[in-house]
């Protein structure tokens, strides 16, 4: 029992000092620092360059260092990088600092997991992610102390938020030498292929009709899926929405369920269904954001940050699950490297510069026409479906497969 709680403790922690100043950065750069809208999108491109670099970093040093010591160093790391990044007030030095903090944070996502799974039996790993759900959304928590506790007058656009991010790194730091020893998975002298790290060996399965086309259409969904998950708080500041993490976090909240029930609608209503559920949710999502925009009745973007959790735990997390069935056993882990790389990385890092160039130019000043963007990503998003619901045609594997 002892063991589990350090599990759900280190998941609660790692998620939360994410959050904590990645949720609201969008809002500090473009509301209090005033960057222009390309500086804005190179920064936020920083999680996707860290996504990129992960399994390099985690390849190289799963060779040679237990897991909790790794995870222990970069969080120390992590912490380091935001409080530099939280004195900066120009684009060059807060681009840097940004860019090595997320180059330090992202591996500690794949290590958490393999330390949890090291662990832990594997059908207790998912209750132990939910943790990380639960940290991601009580770091809301330190902006309600600030405005409501403490009294001061702003939280989500002003720099506290890496404050808070880097003390939350230090204690997860203190509390990740406590984690069980989990030493190097892998032989130091073995080889390490540049193919293997990036997944790209596992390109074969590209040869799969219904693979490639459910490959090249959730690496397309990743654009639309930026606008909201990279500048929401732009967004939302802009909209002049209150208490923007905390809002923000219903998505997360809604996560923690739909994750819940994912593995449920998967037996029920196989892989296809579930993916195009989780694309209706997607258009919907921005559909949403075009009414709220159009009509000034807030309550619509609440819809379109609630279905946040089913975009992500039927599409992306089911996209995961299909992977897994069509990867043969000794390309299984290559298989997710490929879907992270491609989809997580270069994806994400196409959809953030895409969108930072839509918002630039739909910008004039202080306003953008925030309209024509959510019809843009409503649009993008239901071509997407029809495609997938025409084109993709998986064979469904039987209920005890899933």
């Amino acid at each position: 029992m002892g063991t589990k709680i350090q599990l759900c403790v280190m998941m609660f922690l790692q998620y939360m000092l994410s959050a904590v100043w990645w949720v609201p950065l969008a809002a500090y750069l473009s509301h209090t620092l005033k960057l222009e809208v390309y500086q804005i999108s190179l920064v936020l491109s920083s999680m996707a360059i860290g996504a990129m670099a992960s399994s390099f970093i985690g390849a190289i040093a799963d060779r040679y260092f237990a897991a909790e010591k790794i995870l222990a160093v970069l969080n120390v790391l992590t912490g380091i990088f935001l409080l530099i990044a939280a004195r900066q007030d120009a684009f060059p030095g807060l681009m840097v600092s940004v860019v090595l903090a997320m180059l330090c944070h992202m591996p500690t996502q794949s290590l958490t997991s393999t330390i949890a799974m090291q662990h832990a039996p594997a059908e207790q790993f998912p209750r132990i992610r939910m943790f990380g759900s639960v940290g991601w959304v009580a770091s809301g928590i330190f902006s309600i102390i600030a405005l409501y506790v403490m009294h001061l007058p702003a939280f989500d656009d002003t720099n506290l938020p890496m404050y808070c991010g880097a003390a939350v790194c230090f204690v997860a730091a203190l509390m990740n030498l406590r984690l069980p020893h989990t030493p190097p998975a892998t032989s130091k002298a073995s080889s390490i292929s540049l193919m293997d790290i990036t997944g790209f060996s596992a390109f074969s399965l590209m040869k799969d009709k219904n693979y490639r086309i459910f490959m090249i259409l959730t690496f397309l969904s990743i654009i639309p899926f930026t606008l909201y998950h990279v500048y929401g708080s732009m967004i939302l500041a802009d909209e002049h929405v209150q208490n923007i993490t905390v809002t923000l976090n219903l998505g997360q909240l809604a996560e923690m369920f739909f994750l819940v029930i994912t593995t449920s609608i998967l037996v029920k209503s196989g892989i296809k269904k579930t993916l195009i559920y989780g694309l209706v949710a997607l258009f919907v999502r921005y559909f949403a954001f075009f009414l709220g925009a159009e009509t000034d009745a807030q309550w619509f973007y609440y819809i379109g940050i609630i279905v946040h959790g089913l975009i992500f735990g039927l599409f992306y997390v089911g996209g995961q699950v299909y992977t897994d069935q069509v990867a043969p056993k000794e390309m299984k882990a290559r298989a997710q490297g490929l879907l992270f790389f491609l989809v997580w990385g270069i994806g994400f890092l196409i959809g953030t510069l895409w969108n930072g160039w839509l918002i630039d130019m739909f910008r004039d000043g202080d306003k953008c026409d925030w309209p024509v963007l959510f019809l843009i990503s409503s649009g993008v998003s239901l071509i997407l479906l029809l495609f997938f619901v025409f084109a993709f045609k998986p064979v469904e594997l039987k209920r005890e497969e899933v």
